[in-house]
C-alpha cells in the first residue's frame, strides 16, 4: 500500500463587509494582526494604481473626475488581476465586491467561502460620525462622545473655532448610510442564499471583534 498524500490546505477565501463608520478598518488590522492572511483592500490598491497611472488607474481616474461611480468591469478587473499573486495565501477581501455583478464575476474565479458583515444600527454610526470636530489649523480631532473639547466648539490649544467636515455633517452621514444600504444589501442577501453570510452585530468595535475573533479561529491557526 502506497502512503497517500496530505490533504490538501484549504485556503481562507474571504470578504468583510460594513457600512461607513461600522469599524471595519479596526476589525481587519485586527484579524491581520492575529492571523496570517492577505488583507486586500479595493480603496488601498485604487489609490495605488491612481498614483503610478496604470492603465486601469488612468479610465479610474475619468470616472472618479466625473464624481461618477467606477464601473463594476473596471473595479473587477483591478481586483481580480490582483488576487492572481494571491493564489497561494488565505486572503480578506475588503471594499470588494460591492455589487452583485462583482460579486458574480469574482466566484467565476474563486469561491467565497464566508462573508463577515459588521451588523451595526445605523443610529450608532451616525452618533459616531456626527460626534466629530476637527481643528483645521492643526489637524486635531475630537469626539463629543469620548474625546470632548474643554470648551464646545473651541479647539482646546488655539481656542479657535472647531468645524465639521462635510463628510460628518449629519445629513451627508445619513445619505452616505442609505447609499451604502442600496449598493449592499443585494449583495448580502446574494452570499446569504449562498448560505455563506456571517453577521456580528454590535454598537462597539470592542463588542463585535470577539465574535469575529473566535468566528475566525474555527477556520484559520492563530499567528504564534
Amino acid at each position: 500500500m502506497g502512503v497517500r498524500p496530505p490533504p490538501p490546505l484549504l485556503l481562507l477565501r474571504a470578504v468583510i463587509v460594513g457600512p461607513p463608520g461600522s469599524g471595519k478598518g479596526t476589525v481587519s488590522s485586527r484579524i491581520l494582526k492575529h492571523f496570517a492572511l492577505k488583507h486586500l483592500s479595493s480603496g488601498d490598491l485604487l489609490r495605488d494604481n491612481l498614483q503610478r497611472r496604470t492603465e486601469v488607474g488612468v479610465i479610474a481616474k475619468t470616472y472618479i473626475d466625473q464624481g461618477q461611480l467606477i464601473p463594476d468591469d473596471i473595479m473587477t478587473r483591478l481586483m481580480l488581476n490582483e488576487l492572481k499573486n494571491l493564489h497561494r495565501y488565505h486572503w480578506l477581501l475588503d471594499g470588494f465586491p460591492r455589487t452583485v455583478p462583482q460579486a458574480e464575476a469574482l466566484d467565476e474565479t474563486c469561491q467565497i467561502d464566508t462573508v463577515i458583515n459588521l451588523d451595526v444600527p445605523f443610529e450608532t454610526i451616525k452618533q459616531r460620525l456626527t460626534a466629530r470636530w476637527i481643528h483645521p489649523g492643526s489637524g486635531r480631532v475630537y469626539n463629543l462622545e469620548f474625546n470632548p473639547p474643554k470648551d464646545v466648539g473651541l479647539d482646546d490649544i488655539t481656542r479657535e473655532p472647531l468645524v465639521q467636515r462635510d463628510d460628518d455633517k449629519p445629513e451627508t452621514v445619513t445619505k452616505r448610510l442609505k447609499a451604502y444600504e442600496a449598493q449592499t444589501k443585494p449583495v448580502l442577501d446574494y452570499y446569504q442564499k449562498k448560505g455563506v453570510l456571517e453577521s456580528f452585530s454590535g454598537t462597539e468595535t470592542n463588542e463585535i471583534w470577539p465574535m469575529v475573533h473566535a468566528f475566525l479561529q474555527t477556520k484559520l491557526p492563530e499567528v504564534s
